[in-house]
């Protein structure tokens, strides 16, 4: 599979998201060929504030690799991640992040901060966004869209 199949899967965890009336946030991660972690917005159905899409496929796959450093990974996610998704992703040592659509209001990838490439952190991401933006922000826009009406 390339990136665009795995963002592909992110957008059906993401569909998954809005079927439980959660902002529909999708992620996967992916060693090697492997799909280790996946994971949606969980927030309102736990009540877990930190149940993000990207912390749910975190913690799905430091249990499929038995650790919590999850080395050599990529995650895939929907939307830029948030300051707290962002800091996971360093302090889980993951290798590389490729989000979809940009979130100019708390992304912590580019948009409001630069969490990955942060050279005061002990790690650094390789960072790749944009992937099937539109797309993904018409999830979204979908999504808050219905809400409102």
């Amino acid at each position: 599979m390339n990136d665009d199949a795995y963002m592909r899967l992110c957008l059906i965890e993401a569909e998954r998201a809005a079927r439980l009336g959660e902002v529909p946030v999708g992620a996967v991660v992916v060693v090697g060929d492997r799909i280790v972690g996946r994971g949606h917005n969980l927030r309102e159905t736990t009540g877990d504030p930190t149940a993000h899409a990207e912390v749910v496929a975190l913690r799905e796959a430091a249990r499929s690799l038995g650790h919590w450093r999850i080395l050599d990974a990529t995650l895939y996610v929907t939307l830029e991640p948030c300051a707290m998704c962002a800091g996971a992703l360093v302090n889980a040592r993951v290798k590389r992040l490729v989000y979809g659509c940009v979130d100019p209001k708390a992304g912590a990838v580019e948009s409001v901060f630069d969490i990955p490439r942060e050279p005061r952190l002990n790690h650094r991401l390789i960072v790749e966004g944009g992937l099937r933006a539109s797309e993904c922000a018409e999830v979204l826009r979908q999504f808050f869209r219905s809400r409102r009406s």
